[in-house]
Order: structure tokens, then C-alpha cells, then sequence
């Protein structure tokens, strides 16, 4: 094998490594976009854009309320919330990975009537990142 052959091995591999790194890079970003994009939703207190990037059937928790909901029950219980709980700002306070590349992010929602303890985790199946577990609790629970 010439130099050149093996100069030609080594740039392709190098470009292949690039290109492989770039495309994880990308799909992290992609996620801290999704976190931010929820974390949006859920500041303009509307359950039709936090419950669009709810999975079918969802663990839900809404202080007392919890189970395993359908995506259209699970809105109806965040619009019944936040009907009574009108958001004035939401902070994202805590965000982490899993081995299993879910992330769990947990944040403060305050109200007109009070701070509440909101948490969620998300996970990417495919192409598309949704949330398996969406949760506000009262904040000494």
C-alpha cells in the first residue's frame, strides 16, 4: 500500500469520524430545543402546546389527579389547572440525562395562586423526542 493509499485511509476515516460527531451533536442540540420548547409551552399556561409533545398515553400527575391518561384527557386536566392556576413564570432549575438517553428536567411554575414543582421526562424514539411523564406537584410534596 502507497503513502497516498494510506493517506486516502486515514482522511476518510478522520471525515467519517467528523461527520458521525457532528450528527450527535446535532441531535443534542436537537433535544436541549425540544426541553426549551416545552419549557415555552408550559410558561404560556396553554395545554394545547405542552400536550403536543405528550406521548399517547401519558403518566400524568396534576397535584392530587394521577394515572395514566390519553393525550386528550391528559389536556383536558392541564386546561382544568391551569384555568385555576394562571401561570405568571415557569424556570427550568434541574436537567439530566439517563443511561438510556431520556432526560428528566425539573422546574418551578408560579402562579397567580402559588410555586409548584414541575417535572418531565422525554425521550427520543426515532426521530421524534416526546414526554412519557409530565407532573406538577404542590411544593412540599
Amino acid at each position: 500500500m502507497s503513502i497516498s493509499d494510506e493517506t486516502k485511509k486515514f482522511n476518510m476515516k478522520t471525515r467519517s469520524a467528523i461527520v458521525l460527531f457532528l450528527i450527535s451533536l446535532s441531535a443534542f442540540a436537537f433535544k436541549i430545543d425540544v426541553i426549551d420548547d416545552i419549557a415555552t409551552a408550559i410558561r404560556s399556561g396553554n395545554p394545547k402546546n405542552i400536550s403536543k409533545f405528550f406521548i399517547d398515553n401519558i403518566d400524568l400527575k396534576v397535584i392530587e389527579q394521577e394515572d395514566v391518561y390519553s393525550k386528550q384527557q391528559a389536556e383536558m386536566i392541564l386546561k382544568d389547572f391551569f384555568t385555576k392556576h394562571p401561570v405568571k413564570s415557569y424556570t427550568t432549575a434541574h436537567k439530566s440525562q439517563t443511561k438510556a438517553g431520556s432526560q428528566y428536567v425539573i422546574g418551578t411554575l408560579e402562579t397567580l395562586n402559588g410555586k409548584f414543582r414541575t417535572s418531565f421526562l422525554i425521550k427520543t424514539v426515532g426521530t421524534l423526542t416526546l414526554i412519557q411523564q409530565f407532573r406538577i406537584e404542590t411544593e412540599n410534596e
